[in-house]
Parts: structure tokens; C-alpha cells; sequence
């Protein structure tokens, strides 16, 4: 799904960034250059935390571009005359509003038979919230209403952001704790190999302490899409909200009908209990409850 692309490439942003400044710092010396200086780890964990920060942060500045890009989003030019496109930006400003935004969002349209919409952006001035083919064209209004206003309350709450600072406090422990469980094993080594026996097991600690770390930030996902669905509700009328949900279970429904002859390879089915813990969105079934309980 588009959604999980987003959060892998997110995922992977951050792994990337983070390694390609452990090489840089480990071929500048600069690991030295902090022991040899007396750093604590107070200062260690400050010097992480701004590390850390550094992938998230580019995720963020370039998530526009990388969401066109990847995606094919062509914006719409909010004077378009084109009956479709004026529609979706209609309803799109128009949540904007009620939702009181500082500034409308780019709109965007993109070509894909998945039904799907998403907002992504540095801050709430400058969001994209773009929507596919196959979402427009495989519901009902009143049904894409309530996605957009799903997508437009992430915008609102500033999620962007929270999840960027959310991941780069889970970069900077991961680069903390890395560090400071490879320098105790690597003093078990003999001196000449030392350095790069610790370096190594930076490496693969950052990798595994990243997917722990995805836990976490998977499951403040979880949360904060039980919360857009409530702001959606809100702005487009809970009926409008359930009904997109409900819509979009019986497409997740239909795809599984057609994909039954895989299951026996396990390509199909219900997810793990692994799986489920890295999903960054809770089950629809779940989500519809909810938001029939919501009053």
C-alpha cells in the first residue's frame, strides 16, 4: 500500500543517514577526537540527540518532494476549471477551513488504481494532501470527504513534525546506546583491533536498535490514526468517516478474495503478531469500532 511505502522509505531515510554519518565521523576520526577530548556521556547523549535529529529532519524537509516524486503527485493549480480537479480541491480547502488551517494545502492527484489519499509536509503552512485515481474514482463523495478529512486532521495536528521529533529521539538512542554497548564489548579486543572490531558493532547495533526503535514509533502511529479518524469525523460527519472505512475494508476484502489461491504460500491472510507490531495503521476493523463508540 502507498501508506507502508511512505514508512519504509521513511524507515529506511533514517537508517541510511545515520550510517553514512557514522562512516563519515569513523573516517574523520571524529570517534577519537570525543574520547580523547573527555567527553561524558551527558554530553555523548546531546551530541546524539542533534546527530540523530539529522535524518529525520531531511525526511521531513524533503517529504513533499519524495512524495511526488515517488508517487507520480501532480499538483493541481487551485484556478484550475477542470470539473474533477476543481472538485478535489474544492473539498480539500474547504476542510482546510473548518479545520483552521494556517494555509490551504498543495492538492494533488496521481495515477494509481489503489484506493488511497495522504497528506505529507514540513509544517501545517506547507502540506501536500494528495489522492488517487483509484480512490476518486472508486467512492463516493461523501465516502472521499471523509479520507480527506482523515488526512487533513493529521495536517492539523501537526504529525509531521511530532513523528519527525519522535524518530529523531529514537535516532539519537539508537546512536547513544550503540555506542556505549560497543565500546564496553570491544574492550574485551586486543588493542590493534579494537577500533575497528567497535566500529563493526556500531554498525549492527544501529541496524537492530533501529527496528526496536520502529516499535515504538509504529505504535505512536497506531495512536495517532485513531486520533485522525476522530478529527475526520469531526469535520466531515462520522457517518461520512465510517463509511470511508467500511469502503475501504471491502476493497482490502476484495483484494484478499483475489489473492486466496497464494495463501497456501502464506503471501496472503491475516498478518503475524510481528507483523502487526511494525503496522503503522491499526486494523479497519478496529478503527470502525472506535469510531462507532464516538459520540
Amino acid at each position: 500500500m502507498a501508506w507502508a511505502k511512505r514508512i519504509v522509505l521513511f524507515l529506511i531515510t533514517n537508517i541510511l543517514v545515520m550510517l553514512t554519518i557514522s562512516i563519515l565521523v569513523q573516517l574523520l576520526g571524529l570517534n577519537r577526537g570525543l574520547g580523547a577530548a573527555g567527553i561524558s556521556y551527558g554530553s555523548l547523549m546531546v551530541f546524539c540527540l542533534v546527530w540523530g535529529m539529522a535524518g529525520s529532519l531531511i525526511s521531513l524537509a524533503l517529504s513533499r518532494v519524495i512524495a511526488k516524486r515517488m508517487m507520480g503527485v501532480q499538483v493541481i493549480d487551485p484556478d484550475t476549471r477542470d470539473p474533477q480537479e476543481r472538485a478535489i480541491v474544492e473539498m480539500v480547502h474547504n476542510l482546510a477551513r473548518a479545520a483552521r488551517l494556517p494555509a490551504m494545502p498543495e492538492v494533488g492527484y496521481y495515477d494509481s488504481p489503489e484506493v488511497n489519499a495522504f497528506a505529507t509536509g514540513p509544517t501545517k503552512s506547507r502540506a501536500l494532501v494528495a489522492v488517487s485515481s483509484g480512490l476518486w474514482q472508486g467512492m463516493s463523495r461523501d465516502e472521499v470527504e471523509g479520507v480527506l478529512g482523515h488526512e487533513i486532521t493529521h495536517v492539523a495536528n501537526g504529525d509531521m513534525v511530532t513523528m519527525t521529533l519522535l524518530q529523531g529521539v529514537v535516532n539519537a538512542f539508537v546512536l547513544f546506546f550503540a555506542r556505549v554497548i560497543a565500546f564496553a564489548v570491544s574492550q574485551n579486543v586486543r588493542e590493534e583491533n579494537r577500533g575497528m572490531v567497535q566500529f563493526a558493532i556500531v554498525i549492527v547495533l544501529q541496524i537492530v536498535l533501529s527496528l526496536l526503535g520502529a516499535l515504538v514509533v509504529a505504535a505512536f502511529s497506531r495512536w495517532r490514526e485513531f486520533r485522525a479518524d476522530r478529527g475526520g469525523a469531526q469535520l466531515a460527519g462520522r457517518g461520512k468517516m465510517i463509511a470511508a472505512l467500511e469502503r475501504l475494508r471491502q476493497n482490502t476484502e476484495l483484494v484478499d478474495t483475489r489473492q486466496e489461491s497464494l495463501a497456501t504460500l502464506k503471501i496472503a491472510g491475516a498478518p503475524s503478531r510481528m507483523a502487526a507490531l511494525f503496522a503503522s495503521h491499526p486494523p479497519l476493523e478496529v478503527r470502525i469500532e472506535r469510531l462507532q463508540q464516538y459520540s
